[in-house]
């Protein structure tokens, strides 16, 4: 059994792997930045060190900084959660070197499938399909350029060295494919100091299907149901349900039994995501394999009745799994709505400052991960989830319907949140219908906008309550000595309009 592990994150995922831990009777070490000094990871863990000043490059990715902070609380493991260092071959070598545990797969098998133009040309190997394109990453525009008529447009430009959505650039026509592919070739850069992309023929009106799978040191490779994540913006994901409502039995067999073969052909170890773009006809493509553990993990196990990072944690030690594939009948359905400090209705703008008030729904079949609480201040400097709101029913109706109180219910006052865009989808015919693709949120604009006044109503009803309750709770005592009493009001108002206007 592991002893104490360091959680190289922040935010909602540190949390949720803190409370795992707890239950396992594991010691929990938290990071942070100077910025992330009273945020409620540090709060919840039994030690926390800082790591560095805000930005993340002097902090959550300094290798070296986080090895030191595990060596000065004598951690035996480090847990990366997802996103910063998660899925970087270097550092997981760097830990296992340092003579740690990396709650994660193999250092190898993260570098060889998180080489996307690597990892196509496995899965080919493996017999899965995959999507026609570059076999290898494009050295410069001119054989992008060869490269797209020969694929035929549209045609989309992806990174090579990682996922997420980030260098993805779509491109439907010759004259738009230099500054796509300079974009594309920068935004790779930033996310994953590799520039490199590669090119794949765009599908029309796909959906985006993941099958969640599972490995162990003993041999047992199993699949824990599917997940439909194509409700995204900027091909990043917003909302999230399983099972698909869109493929049939047949295909769900199918991809499953193709993820658990390419798991098995890459040496997998933990837990993994395999992904799947399926055309309107039901055609399916290997997309990627994300070697981490999923932000919607969550909605597989409500379905599973599995705590997925108590797997991980005892894999990592190198037990077994503690169930079988045959254990495995997800039940009912549910959906997982990530909540980001971001405008829905204004494309997605990035909202900064305090949170004022924070109030959580509850009930049965609802369920939280956050890392957020009141007086937190929300800075620019880290992606902007703030959670994940997620609902479980008996049918995929019931967990809409749940999710939808739960979205009037959940309260986050001083800045702009998904919340209302994510209650406008609840509501819309197509979503509750099952009919949508990736490009569901850019086809439906104009629906959700026009949705959003009804929908904010409430929204704004419990925004306004708070804001009041706020300013009508801090005596002028409280006010600092060099602030008037009419100075903090007027800030207050500040903080209100930001969310009501």
């Amino acid at each position: 059994m592991l002893k104490k592990v360091l959680i190289a994150n922040r935010g909602e995922i540190a949390v949720r792997v803190i409370r795992s831990c707890r239950e396992q009777n594991i010691s929990t070490v938290a990071v942070y930045s100077e910025a992330d000094r009273t945020a409620q990871h540090v709060l919840m863990a039994e030690e926390a060190v800082c790591i560095g000043p805000a930005p993340a490059t002097e902090s959550y990715l300094d290798v070296e900084r986080l090895l030191q902070a595990a060596r000065a609380t004598s951690a035996d493991a480090i847990h990366p959660g997802y996103g910063f260092l998660s899925e970087n071959a270097a550092f997981a070598a760097a830990v296992e070197d340092a003579g740690l545990i990396w709650v994660g797969p193999r250092p190898d098998t993260i570098a060889l499938m998180g080489d996307k133009v690597a990892a196509r040309q496995l899965a080919q190997e493996a017999g899965l399909p995959i999507i026609r394109g570059a076999e290898k990453p494009l050295p410069d525009l001119d054989r992008a350029h060869k490269q797209a008529l020969k694929i035929g447009y549209p045609v989309l430009l992806k990174a090579a060295g990682g996922g997420g959505g980030k260098g993805m650039r779509a491109v439907k026509a010759p004259d738009e494919l230099e500054a796509a592919f300079q974009r594309a070739r920068s935004e790779a850069a930033s996310a994953f100091a590799d520039d490199r992309v590669y090119m794949e023929k765009l599908l029309l009106e796909p959906h985006h299907v993941e099958v969640q799978v599972f490995a162990d040191s003993q041999g047992n490779v199993v699949s824990l149901g599917e997940r439909e994540c194509s409700v995204q913006r900027r091909y990043q994901k917003i909302i999230e349900e399983t099972p698909s409502p869109f493929i049939t039995e047949a295909v769900r067999t199918k991809l499953h039994a193709l993820a658990r073969d390419i798991t098995t052909a890459c040496g997998y170890l933990g837990a993994g995501t395999v992904e799947f773009l399926v055309d309107r006809d039901q055609h399916y493509y290997f997309l990627e394999m994300n070697t981490r553990l999923q932000v919607e993990h969550p909605v597989t196990e409500l379905t599973t009745g599995y705590d997925l990072v108590a797997e991980q944690l005892g894999v990592a030690a190198g037990q077994p799994l503690s169930f079988r594939q045959q254990d495995i009948s997800p039940k009912g359905a549910a959906i997982e709505c990530r909540i980001y400090a971001e405008d829905g209705f204004s494309n997605f703008a990035p909202s900064t400052g305090e949170i004022l008030e924070f109030s959580e729904p509850g009930g049965f079949g609802v369920r939280l991960d956050h890392g957020i609480r009141a007086g937190m201040e929300i800075t620019p400097f880290y992606d902007p989830l703030l959670g994940k709101l997620c609902t479980w029913g008996q049918t995929r109706g019931e967990a809409i319907e749940r999710m939808a109180r739960s979205l009037e219910e959940l309260r986050i006052v001083g800045i702009r949140t998904t919340v209302p865009f994510c209650l406008a989808v609840m509501g819309e015919s197509d979503f509750r219908a099952g009919e949508y693709c990736t490009s569901y949120i850019d086809e439906h604009a104009s629906v959700l906008q026009a949705a959003s006044g009804d929908t904010q109503h409430t929204i704004r009803e419990a925004a306004a309550l708070g804001a009041v309750l706020f300013s009508t709770a801090q005596p002028a005592s409280e006010v600092g000595a060099n602030q008037t009493n009419d100075g903090a009001t007027n800030w207050r108002q500040i903080g209100r309009e930001r969310q009501l206007r």
